[in-house]
């Protein structure tokens, strides 16, 4: 892979920070920055085919129709789902896993009735689940994890009895970019006859995704994530599953027959798609999966753990560095999250990441939406570097050089 030729296909990347630094951008687990073809591809719909999707019988509106159901059978064949009746858009995975979460519960859970989830999940995999909670009286059962940041599958196995319904847990983790055993989880859930959802807001811009090979129930991404627009998202589920699952909102789009008495509702997966969808964003999700497929998701995924790697080498030969996450570069993927001891204690998370700011790198700080996973750590936050697939070793080097500057301050 060609990394410099690929970083030209990105503006942004040219940047200067505070008229004095080149923007090294670390902070991908965020958001993704957007290739040209991205952008070009929504002004050229905006500007040439903009108009409500589905229904209309004029030019422009079966137009920007094709557009958008071009761009489901692209998301189709991206995640190798069988059909894009198993293609649902989202606002993002957030999105996703609320649907799932409330429709879910809505037809299969009662009272006392168990969702899995793990102790590294991002807050939009456990709020969710609270909200029905409250609404319904189910349970959170949580699968703990090592101090290495892997989840224990001996202790996952032991959390099933007659009354757990499904599974939620990530793909990757956000904090500590460890790449969890998702094809095992799903087969020990199958085999207590329990579908699993897995979100894969931190796995899908890394790595190969096929869903039918996963085997998994229920699947979520984010555009944003993946080098395209913000704001769309894709929730995959298996059609049957699908099809039992009660509607999340009303309106229009989702409907077949509406009347004062009675209403009844449109097939998959239109019966999930209430209201105008972001017909143009769909464009621009299509166009970035297009991107990183003519790249090659192997290859993005070969260059970033190597570039994770060499990260991880260089930073801890910094005097006071830790690293949280797996050790092993095979169950690490593109994300370090670290603090560095100065004096007996951590500089602060905040004052790290201001200090690097300064100097124009862009790294995440806080909690990155993990608290619990925090408290097990025994820490408020972590500064977190992520990667992709237009980095370089020499923004390793500048990362590093920059940690070593901010210790010299304390």
């Amino acid at each position: 892979m060609q990394t410099m030729q690929v970083r030209g296909d990105f503006p942004i990347l040219t940047k200067t920070i505070y008229g004095k630094y080149p923007l090294v951008y670390l902070d991908n687990a965020a958001t993704t920055q957007k290739p040209r073809s991205v952008v070009e591809a929504m002004t050229e719909e905006y500007y040439n085919v903009n108009a409500n999707v589905h229904r209309g019988v004029h030019f422009l509106s079966q137009q920007a129709t094709e557009l958008h159901e071009g761009s489901r059978e692209t998301v189709r064949k991206f995640l190798n789902a069988r059909s894009s009746s198993e293609i649902v858009f989202t606002r993002g995975t957030t999105e996703s896993i609320n649907l799932v979460a409330q429709c879910f519960s809505d037809a299969f859970m009662k009272e006392g009735d168990e969702v899995i989830v793990s102790e590294m999940e991002h807050h939009s995999n456990i709020v969710s689940w609270q909200l029905q909670q409250q609404r319904k009286g189910i349970k959170l059962r949580v699968i703990p994890i090592t101090d290495d940041g892997l989840l224990r599958l001996d202790e996952y196995e032991k959390l099933f009895n007659e009354h757990t319904r499904i599974v939620s847990v990530t793909h990757v983790s956000n904090v500590l970019g460890t790449i969890n055993p998702v094809k095992e989880i799903i087969r020990i859930a199958h085999e207590h006859g329990v579908p699993v959802l897995i979100d894969g807001a931190q796995s899908t811009p890394h790595m190969p995704v096929d869903v039918q090979e996963l085997d998994c129930d229920f699947f979520a991404f984010s555009g944003h994530k993946i080098y395209g627009p913000t704001g769309i998202g894709v929730l995959y589920g298996k059609e049957d599953l699908l099809d039992k699952l009660p509607p999340y909102m009303g309106g229009g789009e989702m409907i077949k027959n509406v009347s004062f008495e009675r209403t009844t509702f449109n097939e998959l997966p239109f019966k999930f798609e209430a209201g105008t969808p972001d017909y143009v964003a769909t464009t621009g999700l299509a166009k970035a999966l297009d991107y990183v497929s003519a790249i090659g998701m192997d290859k993005i995924e070969a260059h970033e753990r190597d570039l994770t790697q060499y990260a991880m080498q260089r930073m801890n030969e910094i005097e006071g560095m830790h690293i949280f996450g797996p050790k092993d570069i095979q169950q690490h993927d593109a994300v370090i999250s670290f603090l560095v001891a100065q004096e007996g204690s951590f500089i602060h998370h905040l004052d790290m990441g201001t200090l690097l700011d300064r100097l124009g790198i862009a790294v995440r700080t806080g909690h990155h939406c993990a608290e619990p996973l925090m408290r097990r750590l025994g820490i408020e936050g972590t500064c977190r570097a992520s990667f992709a697939l237009y980095n370089t070793r020499e923004e390793v080097d500048a990362l590093v050089a920059g940690i070593n500057r901010v210790r010299q301050m304390f």
